[in-house]
């Protein structure tokens, strides 16, 4: 950790992104999956204004803008094997993916859902032959909907049907979904219904297909795996609690929940300063350490280090954004940061950067309202009064 503590000590703003005609909250950020030996090349930003926004990973300079609307895009996601395309979920009920390779504004596949689905959360499996959105709630129903994905890279124009959905384990809207980093056919997904589930899609149904259920007690925010191997599923709530378990520990006698904490805001001590919310967290391999990213409304970033033993702060970062954060990608090949937030900035930090620019960076907040999907659970505000 403390290597990451003088790695984040040592990060400077290298690149700023130009601010758009239409300013928008930075939502959720993705970068290329490069090549073998090469740097990712671009980077895609999901914004409040219904627009996917795609960068050169290195300059920050815009390169495409895919608008969806009337529809809300949540989520961005590159394809792991073709950096070029790239996925976001609407709420119209489709998952759309566009080729940054093209001219055209127009998505190359659409994934179409049925007819009621509001699409809220999706993710793509690392073999990219699987993809898989969260639906918002409607009346009784709640799905996780599953696509045959293969195809996309050859950019064959066509809108696919869905395999199949799973209807059974969350009786909420699904928030999250996220699929291992390295087992294609395992995904977890997160619901404000406080329930984070673990699937293995290869199984035949979905009874069998579910091999965990954890409960976070909360509406689930973010969720992650973490660990040697991705043992370990993580989430964050919408009232910035944390829980941390262990897949691994299923079929044995030990308690597979490592940490649970009700909040974080609470649990980390900050010397003048404090924490306001968190963003989401990261996996560091080669430390062995999971990190979350939290904040404050002014902009300011922390991130905290995660033990079984609690959390504790690892170091700051100030005078990048004017307002809160809402994403983040941590490069951990070039020890490199992007952040997006509610000023509309996308940053660039690298070690030891300086940042070449003359004009005065005007603080702006943006007056627009952002839909957050928060439904807190009553049980843990019983819980933090007590």
């Amino acid at each position: 950790v403390e290597k990451i503590e003088e790695q984040l000590a040592s990060l400077r703003i290298a690149k700023r992104s130009t601010l758009s005609e239409e300013p928008a909250y930075l939502l959720d950020i993705d970068v290329s999956k490069p090549a073998q030996s090469e740097s990712s090349r671009f980077v895609a930003v999901s914004c409040s204004n219904k627009s996917v926004r795609v960068y050169n990973r290195e300059t920050l300079n815009f390169l495409r803008e895919y608008s969806t609307r009337p529809g809300i895009l949540n989520g961005v996601r590159f394809a792991h094997a073709c950096e070029s395309v790239v996925f976001s979920a609407c709420s119209d009920g489709t998952v759309k993916c566009w080729d940054i390779r093209l001219a055209t504004q127009k998505a190359v596949q659409i994934f179409s859902g049925y007819p009621s689905n509001v699409l809220i959360s999706f993710d793509i499996n690392c073999s990219d032959l699987i993809v898989c959105a969260g639906t918002e709630k409607v009346e009784t129903d709640t799905f996780l909907v599953f696509w045959d994905a293969r195809g996309v890279t050859d950019c064959a124009s066509a809108t696919k049907e869905p395999l199949g959905v799973y209807s059974e384990s969350h009786n909420d809207d699904i928030t999250k979904i996220c699929f291992h980093p390295i087992e294609p056919n395992l995904v977890v997904s997160g619901s404000t219904d406080g329930l984070v589930n673990v699937f293995d899609i290869n199984r035949d149904n979905e009874d069998d297909a579910l091999i965990a259920t954890c409960n976070s007690d909360s509406s689930v925010s973010f969720i992650g795996w973490s660990g040697k191997d991705y043992k370990r599923v993580y989430c964050m709530t919408h009232d910035e609690g944390f829980c941390w378990w262990d897949i691994a520990r299923l079929d044995t006698e030990e308690p597979i929940t490592l940490l649970h904490v009700l909040d974080v805001r609470d649990a980390v001590c900050i010397e003048n300063d404090s924490l306001h919310y968190l963003v989401g967290g990261s996996y560091h391999e080669k430390a062995d350490k999971l990190f979350l990213l939290g904040g404050t409304s002014t902009g300011n970033i922390h991130l905290v280090s995660c033990s079984t033993d609690g959390l504790s702060l690892v170091g700051t970062l100030r005078g990048g954004h004017s307002a809160t954060v809402r994403s983040f990608c941590w490069n951990l090949t070039d020890e490199s940061l992007l952040t997006g937030g509610e000023d509309a900035q996308l940053l660039l930090w690298k070690p030891g950067a300086v940042e070449r620019s003359l004009a005065k960076k005007a603080s702006m907040k943006i007056a627009s309202s952002v839909q957050k999907r928060v439904r807190v659970h009553n049980s843990s505000l019983k819980s933090r009064k007590k």
